[in-house]
């Protein structure tokens, strides 16, 4: 049996084994329960006092799902993939996004993906998101978030991926795409 890499997070910050948790979902009939109703019961379980109980609800509920085999690791609750690739960058927030807008514009890799529809950007001071469509009818959207000392991160994240092996093909186009964009904002890098 493979080991789920959630559970022994899940052991340390709830405080429970993970035939602890296994017992608490049988007492609810989670097998019979959607994400949803799951999420609910364990939120409740947790208690109000818990530190980052909606995370570690999250964490508890998917861990289950995996665990009775109703989703893989990188599936979500309506079955399909998400897939997101992060990397620090010298630039501030503005700029960053700035820089990444007309880098997807000319960039094939990007270009191939897009359905052609309108790109959203829109902004806070907490981040700036380029979202669009992509042709398989899934969400494409990277984001500028800034880090502590005026820096800011770069996201891209492919949401609603339709399989395993589109999200896999998603996983090499975007870490290529965003190292392709870094090597052109950042060099040396």
């Amino acid at each position: 049996m493979v080991t789920n890499p959630r559970i022994g997070p899940v052991e340390r910050a709830t405080g429970r084994t993970w035939d602890e948790w296994l017992r608490f979902m049988d007492g609810i009939g989670a097998q019979d329960l959607d994400h949803g109703q799951i999420a609910l019961q364990v939120y409740e379980e947790l208690g109000d006092d818990f530190a980052q109980r909606g995370w570690w609800t999250q964490s508890v509920t998917v861990a289950y799902e995996q665990h009775i085999g109703r989703r893989v690791p990188g599936q979500r609750p309506d079955g399909t993939f998400q897939y997101s690739v992060s990397r620090a960058t010298s630039l501030g927030m503005a700029e960053l996004m700035e820089r990444w807008r007309a880098f997807a514009d000319g960039d094939a890799g990007v270009q191939e993906v897009l359905a052609g529809g309108d790109v959203k950007v829109s902004g806070t001071d907490r981040r700036i998101t380029w979202r669009t469509r992509a042709v398989d009818g899934s969400s494409v959207v990277v984001t500028s978030e800034p880090k502590r000392n005026g820096t800011a991160s770069l996201v891209a994240t492919q949401i609603g991926v339709p399989s395993l092996e589109a999200n896999d093909e998603a996983r090499e186009r975007w870490t290529a795409v965003v190292e392709r964009f870094l090597a052109g904002v950042q060099p040396g890098r």
